[in-house]
């Protein structure tokens, strides 16, 4: 058993402090949202609820904000795009680290250079080529079918998958990759069968990356939607905050519809991350 030092002592009560640092606003979140309005503008503020209040969720619900609507859409949106980025990004980083083909080295460099391209200098472009697109005669986003499409097609693929799978996938020993080879092996059952069963980390933490980013999008979905029940719950949270009648409450619940998801991805997949971020961190 290890001794108790006077600096590890030190240790542990900084880190409590920082964590409860973390800790303190998402429970109050939570926990103000199942307050009344009289214990929220209580001075000074209560840090415990008075029982469970229901009038907050409700009234978001009922509030001329479509909270529900959005709530799905946001749901939809996040899937179809972590999804297909998981996608994209396994068939990239496969044929970046296993197939031989002239120029990969700087094909992978200038894919890599994406990265550092800031999403508002193309921001403009990307909306000015989807509204301009037709469907049917109609543009794109006149139908909610279209708002969707519009709201996913810029995320479909990233570089940051590709590179972080790619780093996985060249822990694989070759000598293993040329005896499937050699064993009549193709591309696509080595793939499926043997090096994404051994990926399971590196894809979960691509998965939950891409989800944490598209569930938390604002700027996008602000510009691309053009009624209120097409847009995600991050836009309606701040619909929520009306400047002629702000309900700290109405907010505060929405805040705890849109963290929920967050926060068990944090609890339940912390350790995917962690291992899949540092799994192709040592050759």
């Amino acid at each position: 058993m290890r001794r108790l030092t006077a600096g590890r002592l030190i240790t542990y009560v900084v880190l409590i402090l920082a964590a409860l640092a973390v800790i303190f606003p998402v429970y109050y979140v939570i926990a103000g949202s199942i307050m009344s309005p009289g214990q929220i503008s209580s001075y000074p503020p209560d840090l415990f609820p008075h029982g469970i209040f229901t009038g907050n969720y409700k009234g978001a619900s009922s509030s001329g904000t479509p909270i529900g609507q959005q709530y799905l859409n946001s749901i939809l949106q996040t899937s179809i795009i972590t999804v297909s980025q998981l996608i994209t990004s396994v068939l990239a980083a496969y044929a970046f680290a296993f197939m031989k083909m002239w120029g990969r080295s700087v094909l992978f460099g200038l894919f890599l250079a994406t990265l550092m391209v800031p999403w508002e200098s193309i921001v403009l472009p990307n909306y000015l080529t989807i509204t301009g697109w037709e469907l049917g005669g109609q543009r794109l986003t006149a139908t909610y079918a279209g708002t969707m499409i519009a709201l996913v097609l810029p995320f479909l693929a990233n570089a940051f998958g590709v590179f972080l799978l790619r780093q996985s996938f060249l822990q694989f020993p070759t000598e293993l990759r040329d005896a499937a080879t050699i064993d009549g092996c193709g591309h696509w059952r080595f793939l499926r069968r043997i090096l994404l069963p051994l990926n399971k980390p590196a894809l979960t933490a691509v998965g939950l990356y891409v989800f944490l980013s598209a569930w938390n999008q604002f700027f996008w979905p602000l510009l691309i939607g053009d009624s209120a029940s097409r847009r995600t719950l991050q836009i309606g949270i701040s619909q929520l905050n009306d400047v002629e009648a702000a309900d700290p409450g109405l907010i505060l619940a929405g805040v705890t519809l849109s963290i929920v998801p967050t926060l068990a991805i944090v609890i339940f997949g912390q350790r995917f991350i962690v291992r899949g971020l540092t799994a192709g961190a040592i050759r």
